[in-house]
């Protein structure tokens, strides 16, 4: 939702780390008043955080899940807000998201920390960003920017993306490809991510633009057998899902496996976040299926000969 305020916020909360890079995109980084605990902006560092996961990011993505799963099975909010903190910067706008749960604080998680405190944060501050496409990432940058007086940035920056976005030259093999954003349990990607394989000139053979990631099962992939499996774990930069991509390499059943199409790409820069990023990912995309890697951006996994 998108709230109209009188003047332009001197004090910003960002609560997720796509709109934290959104707002240094805009230039309005020396306004943040603090950020969550998953913003990663190297501007950011050093600002107050006001979030906590109930998660051990440092555990093992079988175990990840299974928390993940069971704080939803019984209703509990996987992020805390700390609700003095927020109450006692006063900011003038707060940035959360309302796509995912999983992913970070939604306006739910706010109202409850601050309601009962003095200042009790109006509705009107809150911006919730929506994007679950391409297109609805480009309406949350402009409502941002709009919520943060810099409109007209904003109409600049939305505009410059989507000409990027359409000089993308797909490859014209149109192979078969399978995202993961999660190797166990594999979960397929979804949102904006088949948008970003289908302008690659790839085909997703699991998910489908603006819906959600989904969970799969090894054999339900196997059958599918795409050409191409890209390895995106939400949450995780390219050497991390480069490791979780060679955990892949014993399925040899899967013919991408075996025909050495096996990709790790820099999730949080391109693929996981609804920022700008996205359509970095997309050209990302389209060289690694014409197989040419981008140094710090994307990796083959192959196996290893083995030995006579």
């Amino acid at each position: 939702m998108t709230h109209a305020l009188d003047t332009a916020p001197d004090r910003i909360i960002s609560l997720l780390p796509s709109a934290t890079d959104l707002l240094f995109d805009l230039g309005l980084g020396e306004r943040l008043a603090g950020v969550s605990h998953s913003c990663d902006h190297p501007g950011a560092a050093g600002l107050p955080v006001l979030t906590r996961s109930i998660v051990d990011s440092s555990a093992s993505q079988a175990e990840i899940d299974r928390a993940v799963s069971e704080a939803m099975r019984a209703g509990l909010a996987l992020y805390s807000v700390d609700g003095e903190l927020l109450d006692a910067i006063q900011p003038g706008l707060v940035v959360t998201q309302g796509v995912c749960e999983v992913c970070a604080v939604t306006p739910g998680t706010i109202e409850a920390a601050v309601r009962y405190l003095p200042g009790c944060l109006p509705a009107a501050n809150v911006l919730s960003l929506e994007g679950r496409s391409v297109a609805g990432i480009l309406d949350d940058l402009r409502a941002l920017a709009k919520a943060a007086g810099v409109a007209n940035l904003g109409e600049k920056l939305a505009a410059n993306a989507r000409t990027r976005w359409d000089a993308i030259q797909p490859v014209q093999t149109a192979p078969r490809v399978m995202t993961l954003e999660w190797v166990d349990p594999p979960f397929y990607g979804g949102h904006w991510v088949p948008e970003q394989v289908e302008r690659a000139g790839g085909v997703n053979v699991l998910g489908a633009a603006g819906t959600d990631s989904g969970r799969a099962s090894w054999e339900e992939i196997a059958a599918l057998d795409p050409d191409v499996i890209v390895v995106m774990c939400c949450g995780y930069g390219l050497e991390k899902n480069a490791e979780f991509a060679r955990e892949l390499l014993a399925k040899t059943e899967l013919q991408a496996v075996r025909d050495g199409q096996l990709w790790a790409v820099d999730a949080n820069a391109h693929f996981s976040r609804p920022a700008l990023g996205v359509v970095r990912g997309a050209e990302v995309l389209a060289e690694l299926l014409r197989g040419r890697e981008y140094v710090g951006e994307s990796v083959r996994l192959l196996s290893q000969p083995t030995s006579a």
